[in-house]
């Protein structure tokens, strides 16, 4: 099978002239255009929402030829066309120009191409001439892509993040007082939508980040993945019949609050592209720069591991731009996805997607702690892995020293045994063999056990203590009797830590006896 797709492709025209395969989603965009009139959307990078922006463009320019063939062709009026002025953020020169001045620049040739001459010199005057003066034979329709950029490039710099954040209220308090001249308004971005602020004078403005209506309007559904994708999935079934799970745990996952969880587009695309090579394609185009310089400050903040990241409603609401928090940050960025909501608490629970998204954020927030590059992360995980396997407990000791060892000394958190326990789960998290965090028992929790095809390994951690306190525990409290029917060996390890030496201090190994 020889088809075209889209990858990283914004345009809807180029996509559909030049013959690439398209997941329809123009049932979706009707629902949206026809049921209001002023929007926010929040969504993940590389997630498309460009192409969203760049289809209702199309729509509303009349380029009925584009959609035959799509649900929407025989469902919209072709005759009547409303101008479009279409603000790509993203791509104006506000780091080399300034924001002001690069707005001001991106108006007059937004004006050029509708035929308009525009003759305001200030930014708010002139937007408000463009939408004037575009509208005068029909409501002008103003899709803004990647609202948020010339803002989050600037997090590590709060002065420029104020700036900018001003020049983008007088900006957009145009649209308050246009309402006559607008037949629809769309915003998206990474970071959710703000009341105050930016936003501030826009009170009309619906965010539909979490409507139930709008769940999967950008992103693929299992529906449209074994519909879209059909011959290429029965050709990687051929070589293994359970693909369709494993392409689920890879990419499937995220969730907006509602009852279907979604793929993400670009993995997907490029999962098909290579016929069925199985990569972490979503984080391998970079890292968001933002979140790169958050972790890399304090990767100590990050370290969730496994368990329930419980969030309320209103934190859900709130823009990472605003309160720099690392949970909503991680969630509005992609890399954590509502799995549950308790209605009565109005609590959220969050979670990684699935494998790539995990995969990658261990490897980062690793690096970050260990002061490492990520490319040398992987060769460390494969040997600590190789040496659980072999059962060379020295070595993973060994092994675990070199990471506890390069933490820069103001990440260092001393007598905090709670980091020690975050980072090496994290670590373990990446062996990709069977890990517990913290396993249950009437007695008590172990730290972490560890599952190779052989073994079953209990570990315990301690701080400024020892390693004969630490395997004492597992034995007192016995921790391993849930695992007394597994035919595996069972070895129980006692590691404590100095603080002072960011180091293993001593460790003791012994395995129970049947």
């Amino acid at each position: 099978m020889n088809r075209k797709y889209p990858i990283g492709l914004q345009s809807f025209r180029k996509i559909r002239e030049d013959g690439y395969m398209l997941v329809d989603k123009t049932e979706n965009i009707h629902q949206l255009v026809t049921s209001g009139k002023y929007y926010f959307l929040s969504r993940p990078r590389r997630f498309g929402k460009s192409l969203l922006l760049n289809t209702i463009k199309e729509l509303f320019s009349g380029s009925k030829e584009l959609f035959e063939g799509l649900w929407i062709a025989d469902q919209w009026n072709w005759e009547q066309k409303h101008p479009v002025i279409h603000l790509r953020v993203s791509l104006i020169n506000y780091q080399g120009a300034g924001l002001y001045k690069a707005l001001n620049d991106e108006l007059d040739i937004i004006a050029s191409d509708l035929g308009l001459v525009l003759e305001k010199i200030h930014l708010k005057e002139k937007f408000r001439e463009l939408i004037e003066k575009a509208a005068a034979d029909a409501p002008v329709v103003i899709l803004v892509d990647e609202y948020d950029k010339p803002i989050i490039d600037y997090l590590d710099n709060q002065d420029k993040v104020l700036e900018n954040k001003e020049i983008f209220r007088i900006f957009y308090s145009v649209l308050k007082d246009s309402d006559d001249y607008i037949q629809l308004l769309m915003i998206t971005g990474v970071s959710r939508f703000s009341r105050v602020g930016i936003f501030s004078e826009l009170n009309n403005i619906k965010d539909i980040s979490l409507h139930p209506n709008y769940t999967t309007l950008v992103g693929i559904t299992q529906k449209e993945l074994e519909s879209n994708f059909e011959e290429e999935i029965s050709a990687m079934q051929e070589k293994n019949p359970d693909v369709l799970e494993k392409i689920k745990s890879w990419y499937n996952g995220y969730s907006w609050g509602g009852t279907e969880t979604l793929y993400n587009p670009f993995s997907i695309l490029n999962l098909m592209d290579t016929q069925g090579t199985f990569r972490n394609y979503w984080i391998n185009t970079g890292m968001p720069t933002f979140l790169v310089t958050a972790v890399r400050k304090h990767p100590e903040r990050y370290l969730f591991g496994r368990e329930d990241i419980l969030v309320g409603a209103d934190a859900m609401e709130e823009s990472f731009v605003d309160t720099i928090n690392p949970v909503t940050m991680l969630y509005q960025a992609g890399f954590l996805t509502i799995k549950s909501f308790d209605e009565e608490q109005a609590i959220f629970n969050l979670g990684y997607p699935n494998r790539e998204v995990e995969q990658s954020m261990l490897s980062y927030l690793t690096a970050a702690y260990s002061n490492e590059d990520v490319a040398n992360i992987q060769p460390t995980v494969m040997s600590l892995k190789m040496a659980f396997s072999m059962g060379d407990i020295p070595k993973v000791i060994k092994i675990i020293d070199t990471l506890f060892i390069k933490i820069p000394n103001p990440l260092w958190k001393g007598h905090n045994e709670a980091l020690y326990h975050g980072i090496i789960q994290n670590t373990f998290d990446l062996l990709g063999i069977h890990m517990e965090s913290e396993v249950h028992n009437a007695l008590g929790r172990i730290d972490i056990v560890v599952k190779t095809a052989t073994t079953i390994y209990g570990i315990e951690f301690k701080l400024e203590k020892s390693a004969n306190t630490a395997i004492q525990q597992i034995f007192d409290r016995d921790y391993l009797k849930v695992y007394q029917l597994d035919p595996r060996k069972k070895v129980a390890i006692g590691i404590n830590f100095s603080s002072e030496k960011k180091a293993v201090a001593d460790f003791k190994v012994e395995e129970l006896q049947s």
